[in-house]
């Protein structure tokens, strides 16, 4: 029986050793990209994966633009769709994880989300997209991260450089270019709104651009982004 305790204690003072190590080159990694552009991220590699398990050739687009040249426009429209409080919250918007909570217990299944800029940009750059009993955990402490060693400017300009827009897409730059040919600085209210609205859905809408659920999200976003405030 010592031999076994001993065994135990042994292998869970490995596995914290493992974890701490874990989480202090995430660290590094945040340090690193305050000043640095990440060139990828987990997400877009887990993509490139399946995209390159069908076609050997295939290859993401995607163009780092940096933050002064992306329209205002989407910035805002952004923030309209995905995280109104983007800038006062530190990481959680906790009023909106308990609408999302009662949406989705009204309705039997999960309809709406909660997640923050901040989460979601935790989630793109260093989780997998399996889904495993301590993600939820492993995103909350990235995101904590985030928050303390980034300013809001900076976790936004990553996350409008690295999020999915369509089939291989990423960021605003590949994005804008994809959609309407243009810079992401030339973006107009109207097309940052339409850009916006396919976040949550972008490869299925990159084929679908004239779904009903686009068009109406579209309208939505557009009269709530003078609302905005930005960082």
């Amino acid at each position: 029986m010592k031999v076994l305790w001993s065994w135990f204690w042994h292998i869970a003072a490995t596995l914290l050793v493992l974890m701490i190590c874990y989480q202090a080159w995430i660290a590094a990694q945040i340090a690193w990209w305050i000043s640095h552009n990440p060139s990828t991220s987990a997400f877009m590699d887990d993509r490139l994966v399946i995209m390159q398990s069908k076609d050997p050739k295939a290859k993401l687009q995607h163009k780092w633009v940096d933050y002064k040249y992306i329209s205002n426009h989407l910035k805002r429209a952004l923030i309209a769709s995905e995280d109104a409080k983007f800038v006062d919250h530190e990481g959680f918007d906790w009023e909106g994880i308990q609408k999302a909570y009662e949406k989705n217990m009204a309705r039997g299944k999960i309809v709406a989300g909660g997640s923050t800029i901040s989460q979601q940009l935790a989630k793109n750059l260093f989780l997998s997209t399996k889904r495993t009993p301590w993600r939820k955990g492993e995103e909350t402490l990235i995101t904590l991260m985030l928050e303390a060693m980034m300013k809001k400017e900076r976790i936004f300009e990553i996350y409008m450089n690295t999020i999915e827009w369509g089939v291989g897409i990423f960021g605003v730059e590949a994005a804008a270019n994809h959609y309407y040919q243009i810079s992401a600085a030339q973006l107009s209210a109207e097309q940052a709104a339409r850009l916006a609205a396919m976040v949550p859905n972008p490869r299925y809408y990159d084929s679908h651009q004239e779904a009903k659920g686009l068009l109406r999200k579209t309208e939505i976003i557009l009269n709530n982004m003078d609302y905005s405030d930005i960082p």
